[in-house]
């Protein structure tokens, strides 16, 4: 039956935009599809296909390629010559990598899904498909996700369902475009800072995740749905305790003092720490006090607000209360604070 059709495009010739051979039980790509250089849709899916034929690089105006649910190991190589490729389907494989300079061509990839299969990581390369705008890697075993990611800026639904991930990186800010963000199932303890930078973000699910808390200004995303169930979401269980005394160290004190004089622009100082770059680095991560905004860095008390979701949002059932991470500079603020925060102990 596949030869026949394959014998009836042929005849075709570059007229032939369409080829249709899912579920036909083949085992070898046919080698004749090269000659169908006008092709624009292949549909491979459901057959028993574990390499690509070389043939397929003179495919150079196919738009749509489906291999899902076949047997291939790797994201072929010969993917970087079909440059004109936007949606790409391979799901439901058994790959665990790319092959080298798989992504270099695929300048126009609008559309990766690799749904169902065994990767442990993504490559470098991954941030190289700049017109990305969908990538779905749920049902995979991936447990970090690389920086070089978050540069894909036209990305508009990332799905990462069904992993092993137990973070994400900061640099996630930079997916000014993401709309759609789904982590259910994953081993992830805390969202990234970052996140709250997602202006566009609409729709996050991060349910079965052991997450307790959320970064500051969370409550401020314009999402329309957000789904947590099954996380350990903390719970208004007040403790009392006797607060000690503030005690620095003196490299807290001098850095305290440097970041409020670098805050007034203090002309010594400013010009001082050009420098010592190291030092700019590190007063660079500063922090503001929720209470006083004064600047701290490496001592505070970590603190937890109960803040209502905003009312435009569809949320977890029983979701009533949203615990923000908050960040004090001192017990005397920490002594001023408002009814709905509480410190964090350890029992």
């Amino acid at each position: 039956m596949a030869e026949r059709l394959l014998v009836r495009a042929l005849k075709g010739g570059e007229s032939t935009k369409i080829i249709t051979l899912s579920g036909k039980k083949i085992s070898k790509m046919p080698s004749t599809l090269g000659k169908l250089t006008g092709l624009k849709t292949l549909n491979l899916q459901n057959n028993q296909i574990s390499n690509m034929c070389p043939e397929i690089i003179f495919l150079t105006q196919l738009s749509l390629l489906n291999l899902g649910n076949n047997l291939l190991k790797e994201v072929p190589e010969e993917m970087k010559y079909l440059t004109s490729l936007k949606w790409l389907h391979l799901f439901g494989n058994q790959i665990c990598s790319f092959a080298s300079g798989t992504c270099d061509g695929l300048q126009n990839l609008i559309l990766l899904n690799l749904n169902n299969n065994q990767l442990t990581r993504l490559p470098e390369e991954i941030g190289r498909l700049k017109s990305l705008m969908y990538l779905s890697l749920s049902y995979n075993k991936l447990t970090i996700i690389p920086i070089e990611l978050c540069s894909l800026t036209d990305l508009s639904e990332l799905n990462l369902n069904y992993n092993q991930l137990v973070c994400l990186p900061e640099e996630i800010r930079f997916l000014k475009k993401l709309r759609q963000l789904f982590l259910v199932s994953n081993n992830i303890e805390v969202l990234p800072e970052g996140i709250c930078d997602l202006k566009q973000l609409r729709i996050l699910d991060i349910a079965g995740n052991v997450i307790q808390i959320f970064p500051q200004g969370f409550q401020d995303l314009k999402l329309t749905e957000f789904y947590c169930e099954g996380n350990p979401l903390f719970l208004k269980l007040p403790v009392i305790a006797k607060q000690p005394k503030d005690i620095w160290t003196l490299r807290e004190i001098t850095a305290r003092f440097i970041i409020s004089k670098l805050e007034v622009e203090d002309p010594f100082l400013v010009q001082a720490i050009e420098s010592y770059p190291e030092i700019k680095d590190k007063i660079s991560q500063a922090k503001s006090c929720a209470i006083c905004g004064n600047p701290f860095l490496s001592e505070w008390l970590e603190c937890v607000q109960f803040v209502p979701p905003s009312k435009t949002w569809k949320t977890s059932k029983n979701l009533d209360l949203v615990p923000l991470r908050v960040l004090l500079c001192s017990h005397q603020c920490f002594d001023q604070r408002s009814p709905d925060l509480f410190g964090i102990v350890n029992e």
